[in-house]
């Protein structure tokens, strides 16, 4: 059997049952409440707040786990499904499932390997990895730990649109298959567990080599970030943050590069449209884990409707919220091409650094598997297609 057709699954599953006859059991917890609460117990109270807190009174948050909710599985039978493939492919990106790692910045805070242990994991599963803008190394040593693994970057577009240009250009020079702006956080939403700890890690340094490592960011420096890291940190905050982004200006990156540029952080049909009309490769349904606008609906309920608007004129992804293979499944059935995967990976990083980050991925994907076998789809598009059935994409309804 190929990488590309492994049944996650079984093997998973089969894996952890043939070793509990010698009295073992699974280093990472396999349901996501273990994980997060391993994970609480393993992290310091500041990269605790970081990872797992969100904006305000984080209804947000919760309003992603409760639109899961929304849309029940009502299990096919006798579909025929003993042989699967979750292969997929993305803007010419070969992955064994439609499922990445979303960015998420400062992770070093979780694991010393940060990044890089993402970086090997992901490749060794195959699995597509979104490279953050506010990585704890340089994109140059992600790629080089991430190998023939396939690759995204995620750029944040502050004040300066030379460090965005910079950015771009590096990616693609270190085998970016396409670029995903994140709009949803051009300044940084209201956080109070942060602000309750009186800490922000920028500040610290961490979380900013992308920018130190980047030489337009360096030229605007009076000393190098090695000989006065505390002003480089200054200097990032100067120039991250800038809610002023519009259209007009994100159009400049077509004169940059020729890689796929996603949208992400769409949550409204008629951005979507507009993304469709500006020309854009894709988008990606996203409210950032519930970390920036309290009060926002959940990103599974805004699936649909951003679906329904590009009207397959360009790829949708999607992620905040996901949990589990089921949640991936859903998200797949109500029209996803690929989802990320935001605070599982990173409470798996904490836990066992690279081998914690593959243990969890491969949980995930090996229950997708499952389900896929439980609803007779032999193939992620065979989810996708139910998709277009009305009375699937109506809340509460169930997913067949």
């Amino acid at each position: 059997m190929t990488e590309s057709a492994r049944h996650f699954g079984p093997e998973i599953q089969g894996a952890i049952y043939l070793r509990g006859l010698s009295g073992a059991k699974p280093d990472i917890p396999t349901s996501f409440p273990g994980l997060e609460a391993a994970a609480n117990q393993k992290m310091s109270a500041e990269a605790w707040a970081y990872t797992a807190g969100a904006a305000g009174l984080e209804t947000a948050m919760d309003a992603n786990r409760a639109a899961f909710a929304k849309f029940p599985i009502a299990p096919r039978m006798l579909g025929g499904a003993g042989e699967r493939n979750l292969a997929t492919e993305i803007f010419g990106a070969h992955a064994a499932a439609p499922v990445m790692s979303s960015p998420i910045g400062v992770l070093e805070m979780m694991h010393p390997e940060a990044d890089l242990a993402v970086a090997r994991a992901m490749a060794r599963l195959n699995l597509p990895m979104i490279i953050s803008s506010q990585a704890s190394t340089p994109m140059e040593e992600i790629a080089k730990a991430n190998g023939d693994g396939p690759r995204f970057f995620q750029l944040y577009w502050g004040k300066s649109d030379a460090i965005a240009e910079s950015f771009v250009k590096r990616a693609e020079a270190v085998g970016a298959k396409a670029i995903f702006i994140t709009l949803d956080t051009l300044v940084l939403g209201w956080r109070p567990r942060d602000m309750d700890l009186g800490f922000l890690p920028f500040l610290k340094g961490q979380g900013i080599a992308q920018y130190t490592s980047d030489p337009v960011f360096r030229a605007m420096l009076a000393q190098t970030p090695e000989e006065n890291p505390f002003a480089a940190a200054v200097q990032f905050t100067q120039v991250f943050s800038d809610p002023g982004l519009d259209w007009a200006r994100i159009a400049k990156i077509r004169s940059w590069t020729k890689l796929p540029i996603v949208l992400k952080g769409i949550m409204r049909a008629d951005d979507a449209a507009r993304a469709v009309q500006e020309g854009f490769d894709g988008v990606m349904v996203s409210n950032h884990g519930g970390r920036q606008v309290d009060g926002g609906i959940g990103a599974l309920d805004a699936l649909p409707g951003v679906v329904a608007a590009v009207a397959g004129k360009i790829p949708v992804f999607f992620d905040s919220g996901i949990r589990c293979g089921a949640d991936i499944f859903k998200a797949l059935a109500l029209g996803a091409a690929a989802v990320g995967i935001g605070r599982p990976y990173a409470y798996g990083l904490a836990l066992g650094g690279e081998a914690g980050v593959q243990t969890v991925m491969e949980y995930l994907v090996a229950e997708l598997d499952l389900t896929m076998a439980l609803n007779g789809c032999r193939t992620p598009a065979a989810i996708e297609a139910a998709s277009a059935q009305p009375d699937w994409v109506t809340p509460s309804s169930t997913l067949a």
